[in-house]
């Protein structure tokens, strides 16, 4: 507890001693003098509660010094107690109490009465500082409301009428604080929340909660609804709200939540764009190779086996502009993953490397490979995405060098534990590329000058998808160039050494892929050179080939016919792929509820081949396809459900 301050006055310093020791106590601080002026500087500086002042005094007597208290503000409300040894008579009380006093105390002092009496006072001057701090708490609360940017206002609990409000009320919601008092807050809600307002206010008084916050709509007085945020407190019978305008924050959010739709939209349209493309550049894809397949088994020429190898290098390289196209989106979409497996590295490079040699060779381009023998040999990656990675840096390399040589060199950079860091770097003293440039090439559809696609053709893919891959595998992609002297890309990658992995055991491929005996397979496919392709490819294997264009006439046909399996399409007028599945594992019974289906399909994306099995096909091959890779999924599910293909 803060003292209380008191000040003695009184001209005789032995009367201010025996003061002193009646009044000595810890909750109180003394200050004292023999000089009225002195008391009066005294009481202006120290905030005096209590003063005890000696009525007859030389320089001015003891009322004069009250009434000089009294008519400065700063010490109006000091308690004065006369202390005094003139008569009792009651013309003197009157005098003392008329100048501001408010009790006697004669000398000589009796101990008892005068500690009682000084106790009582110091009790009520606590008191007064109590309420005067109070007072200036309240006065500055008050500031704070009136000034408030939210709306302060204090609600009756029983009835929910507004009791005050602030003028912040006016600014948000158009009303004056006098047209809204006596009002009950529930009427500011719109119409269809009121009941919903209602309800939560009844629920922070049965609760009894100290504190809430909540969201509704409030009209205004422009009849136009704005959102706000109430937060409440309920005490005493009383709710108290501070009320905030958030419209802005909810137009954001909505604008935000409108812009994520529109996005997700955006996105949905462009993959099925994307699944659409896939199926409709591929499929034809998967009948050009397919018939050159056949015609390589018919009677050929020389001259007609030469165009057939130039239409099989023209499907490959057109399929390879598809998949580059396709993996660039599934990259944008996140639809691209990374499944790292123990490999042998010095097999995959040299893999790499034994393919591009005949086209350097072709070039009269120098092919070097430079494996740092510190290189180890097993590691944990994945080979399908390093190769990709490798493809496409030596083929630029290859396709932009006039003369001298491309040179692969892998190296160690720094080894921990079992982890290893590896420099994959591409050198070549081809037609280099402008500093101006180095920013962009990584860029999709960039390449690094205008003519340049005019003169070595390319669709500007390659590097993006190197970028993108190497950032998916957590690499650092850089390249260094001078324009006429060459270029160096360099790939560089932490990996996982591991011991040596088991080796596959892989069956000879015959030339001649062997017949079925017994074998009946409905097709269903809607396009007429993927039909032809399809129904010679299975006869030429002794299987009898029944043909369909679409989901709904599977369906007919497996209700009428018995099959020992279905290649179906995915992508099908009337009932696609998964449909017609999804409508075989649940409507038919038996032996046909449970026949295998294989799915032909030219999906690009991981998800749309998970579609497919959810669906209820059994297997996935994907267009293009070499004929091997559907004998031997045939072979494999014929197996599985044990049917018997010897001849009847």
């Amino acid at each position: 507890m803060i003292p209380v301050n008191i000040l003695i006055v009184d001209d005789r310093e032995e009367n201010i001693i025996a003061l002193k020791a009646l009044l000595e106590r810890d909750d109180i601080r003394i200050f004292s003098t023999t000089s009225p002026n002195e008391g009066l500087k005294l009481a202006w500086e120290n905030q005096i509660s209590i003063a005890l002042v000696d009525v007859q005094m030389p320089e001015m007597d003891g009322f004069e010094f009250v009434e000089m208290l009294k008519s400065n503000p700063r010490t109006k409300d000091i308690l004065v107690i006369f202390v005094t040894a003139i008569s009792k008579d009651a013309k003197y009380a009157v005098k003392g109490f008329g100048a501001g006093a408010i009790d006697y105390l004669y000398k000589p002092l009796d101990p008892f009465i005068t500690s009682a009496k000084v106790d009582s006072f110091i009790q009520l001057a606590q008191y007064q500082a109590d309420i005067k701090q109070k007072n200036e708490e309240l006065q500055n609360f008050a500031v704070v409301v009136k000034n408030s940017a939210d709306i302060i206002c204090s609600v009756d609990a029983q009835d929910f009428r507004i009791r005050n409000i602030n003028p912040a009320v006016e600014k948000i919601l158009g009303f004056t604080p006098k047209e809204l008092t006596g009002k009950s807050i529930i009427d500011l809600a719109v119409d269809e929340q009121q009941t919903a307002f209602r309800a939560k206010l009844g629920e922070i008084i049965k609760e009894n909660l100290s504190s809430s916050v909540f969201e509704f709509q409030f009209n205004t007085f422009s009849k136009r609804s704005i959102w706000v945020e109430c937060r409440v407190a309920y005490q005493n019978k009383i709710l108290f709200l501070n009320i905030s305008d958030i419209s802005p924050q909810k137009s954001y959010q909505n604008e935000l939540i409108r812009s994520k739709e529109t996005a997700e939209h955006g996105k949905k349209v462009k993959e099925t764009f994307l699944a659409n493309m896939s199926h409709e550049l591929r499929t034809p894809v998967n009948g050009i190779i397919g018939l050159s397949n056949l015609l390589r088994k018919t009677e050929l020429n020389e001259q007609q086996s030469s165009m057939i190898d130039l239409l099989e290098i023209s499907s490959q390289s057109l399929l390879g502009v598809i998949n580059d196209v396709l993996d660039i989106s599934k990259m944008e979409a996140g639809k691209f993953n990374i499944v790292r497996s123990a490999n042998n590295v010095h097999d995959l490079i040299r893999a790499v490397y034994g393919l591009l040699k005949f086209k350097a060779d072709e070039n009269n381009i120098e092919f070097l490979l430079d494996i740092a023998p510190d290189v180890p040999v097993h590691l944990l990656v994945d080979s399908l995405r390093l190769n990709q990675i490798l493809m496409n840096l030596l083929s630029n390399a290859i396709k932009f060098t006039e003369r001298g040589y491309v040179k692969l060199k892998v190296s160690v950079q720094q080894k921990l534990n079992d982890q290893v860091k590896i420099k994959f770097a591409v050198e070549d003293s081809g037609i280099g590329i402008l500093k101006s440039k180095l920013s962009t090439i990584f860029d999709s559809f960039e390449q690094a000058d205008e003519d340049t696609a005019a003169k070595y053709g390319g669709t500007g893919l390659g590097l993006a998808i190197v970028k993108r891959l190497a950032e998916l595998k957590g690499g650092e992609l850089t390249v260094s160039s001078d324009v006429g002297k060459g270029s160096v890309f360099s790939f560089i990658n932490w990996y996982t050494v591991v011991s040596k992995p088991k080796e596959k055991v892989v069956s000879k491929t015959e030339g001649v892929l062997e017949a079925f005996d017994n074998v009946s397979i409905l097709v269903a496919e809607d396009n007429l050179v993927n039909q032809f392709m399809l129904a010679k490819m299975l006869k030429d294997w002794d299987i009898e080939v029944e043909m369909v264009d679409n989901g709904r006439k599977v369906i007919d046909k497996l209700r009428a016919n018995n099959y020992d399996l279905i290649l179906m399409d995915t992508h099908m007028p009337e009932l696609n792929g998964y449909e017609t599945a999804k409508t075989i594992r649940i409507d038919f019974e038996g032996a046909k509820r449970s026949i295998p289906i294989i799915s032909l399909s030219a999906a690009s994306f991981d998800y749309e081949q998970q579609e497919a099995i959810l669906a209820g096909m059994n297997d996935v091959l994907s267009k293009p396809f070499q004929p091997r890779e559907l004998h031997a999924m045939i072979s494999k599910l014929l197996k599985t459900n044990n049917v018997v293909t010897d001849p009847a």
